[in-house]
């Protein structure tokens, strides 16, 4: 690992939804904070700053990260994909409304990491293969919906046809 001065700004690049961008930065700065203070890209939320609430939840190379838990110099060798990457997809506006109509936002802080994990788990799922949503929701803290809303959104989206489930 290199060891870098305490104030010395290092060259960084990133792919993230889909762009690639390149960046002077502080060697301790962390991936939520990149993406929210340099790229502008502020639907990854910072909430615990401890990998425990899930707010910041993004994908890199396909799989959900905390992304405060990971620094931006550390990354800059995958593919980084945040709630504004997932709007893009076609798929996307299924997700919208599912979660709409089952009540499964209320004040919106967890949504963008909940839907991230969401989105991944029903990518990975098979006709053959449950998925174990007590798993996946373990790691986001709600504590506005008390999880059935969410649930009832993810029955929904699967309803239209993403794998097998055991909510």
């Amino acid at each position: 690992m290199t060891r870098y001065a305490k104030d010395q700004r290092v060259p960084v690049t990133l792919a993230v939804n889909g762009h690639e961008y390149r960046r002077w930065i502080e060697p301790r700065l962390l991936l939520s904070d990149f993406l929210r203070d340099e790229l502008g890209l502020t639907g990854t939320h910072v909430g615990c700053e401890h990998g425990v609430c899930g707010a910041c939840t993004i994908l890199f190379n396909g799989a959900p990260v905390r992304s405060c838990l990971k620094l931006a110099i550390d990354v800059g060798d995958g593919q980084i994909t945040t709630i504004e990457g997932l709007v893009k997809d076609d798929e996307f506006d299924a997700f919208r409304q599912a979660f709409s109509q089952n009540h499964a936002l209320q004040c919106g802080f967890c949504t963008p990491g909940v839907v991230v994990s969401v989105w991944e788990a029903l990518k990975r799922a098979s006709d053959s293969e449950s998925v174990d949503w007590n798993d996946v929701l373990s790691g986001h803290l709600c504590r506005c919906t008390g999880y059935v809303g969410i649930r009832r959104a993810i029955m929904a989206l699967q309803a239209k046809g993403g794998g097998k489930t055991e909510a």
